[in-house]
């Protein structure tokens, strides 16, 4: 944002040409100046600036644990239930309340932070060097911003613990926990180092993927109820499956670059010579980039898939197969064979053709 006449302009978007001249210089530089960077520099860098309460602490870890209190009665009482009432197939019956509750959260979460950064005056997605201007270890952190910190916070705190014990485990949930850890380190650090401004836009560029993903998932799964196929959920998949890849790129790979990694790796450093923790918070968000990339590969490998005829249908690439994940015991045999001849009666088109694939 310039002066201009009195009057504060924003400054247009750079390209991904200045993006990475920029950052990399300023990194360069950075690493060259830095004569006594390591841990005593860390340490007294971080008692020096960092702000967090006892209080606040303990917000996080009974928000936490009241996520995971919350998601195991929705599950119990209202996504089994309702997957029981519309007889779902018993893979997919297991994995919808995983779905389901990921996107309600997602939608609140993304929808609180569209409201802070497009409905009040806080101008950090228009305006991304903005988040540093007038930056200060001691400031108070607006409430508003505070509440989707906690919220945030404590969900993946929550999420941590759901992937190990709680969700079904896929190809990738190893670096799902990576990317759990390093997002609640981002988002406890940024709290504590009053970086909150820049975190809104890191969480509202992330959290529509999910709901995107969470919401075709769904649609996979209602595809078969009560031993029919419905079309309408196919379509919708289908189309679910096609938006989810476009804003993955275009908020990920396109914007994040663009309006986050800017402002960490230049803008921060011109509003903010010396800020603290520079290298840290930047090399955590590149992690994140590069996480971001690696499940792209995924979205990519679908795509391909579904366009070479290899699948005929949206199924997620990264979870295992039945007979992958473990070697059946006889009981588990049987059960799957008399399940699969079932499933040959029962699940028809509405047309009448028999479906023999399944998800």
């Amino acid at each position: 944002m310039e002066a201009v006449a009195g009057k504060q302009v924003v400054r247009m978007m750079p390209g991904y040409g200045e993006v990475l001249l920029k950052s990399f210089s300023c990194l360069n530089t950075a690493i060259a100046e830095c004569k006594d960077c390591g841990f005593e520099l860390s340490k007294r860098t971080l008692l020096e600036n960092a702000s967090l309460t006892a209080t606040e602490g303990l917000l996080f870890l009974i928000c936490a644990v009241g996520w995971t209190l919350l998601r195991k009665v929705a599950s119990r009482y209202l996504f089994q239930p309702l997957a029981h009432w519309c007889d779902l197939p018993p893979r997919d019956a297991a994995k919808m309340p995983e779905s389901a509750w990921k996107l309600i959260f997602y939608t609140a979460s993304w929808s609180y932070s569209t409201y802070l950064l497009f409905i009040t005056d806080y101008p950090f997605f228009h305006d991304p060097p903005s988040v540093f201007y007038e930056w200060r270890a001691t400031v108070d952190v607006p409430k508003d911003i505070a509440i989707a910190y906690l919220a945030q916070c404590s969900f993946y705190g929550h999420a941590i613990y759901a992937t190990v014990y709680m969700d079904a485990w896929r190809k990738d949930s190893v670096v799902m926990l990576v990317h759990h850890v390093i997002t609640l380190a981002l988002i406890a650090f940024s709290y504590a180092f009053r970086y909150h401004n820049i975190g809104i836009v890191v969480l509202f560029l992330h959290d529509i993927n999910d709901i995107l993903l969470e919401f075709t998932k769904l649609n996979v799964y209602f595809k078969n109820r009560a031993g029919v196929r419905h079309r309408l959920n196919d379509i919708v998949s289908n189309i679910g499956c096609c938006t989810f890849a476009i804003s993955w790129f275009w908020f990920r790979l396109y914007w994040f670059p663009l309006k986050v990694l800017y402002a960490t790796c230049y803008s921060s450093l011109q509003s903010v010579p010396n800020i603290p923790f520079y290298f840290f918070f930047n090399i955590l968000l590149l992690t994140l980039t590069l996480m971001n990339i690696y499940w792209f590969l995924y979205i990519i490998l679908l795509v391909v898939k579904v366009l070479t005829g290899q699948i005929t249908e949206v199924n997620d690439v990264r979870e295992y197969d039945i007979e992958d994940s473990h070697r059946p015991t006889v009981r588990e045999e049987y059960d799957r064979l008399h399940m699969r001849n079932s499933s040959k009666d029962r699940v028809r088109q509405r047309n009448g053709i028999i479906v023999h694939k399944r998800l």
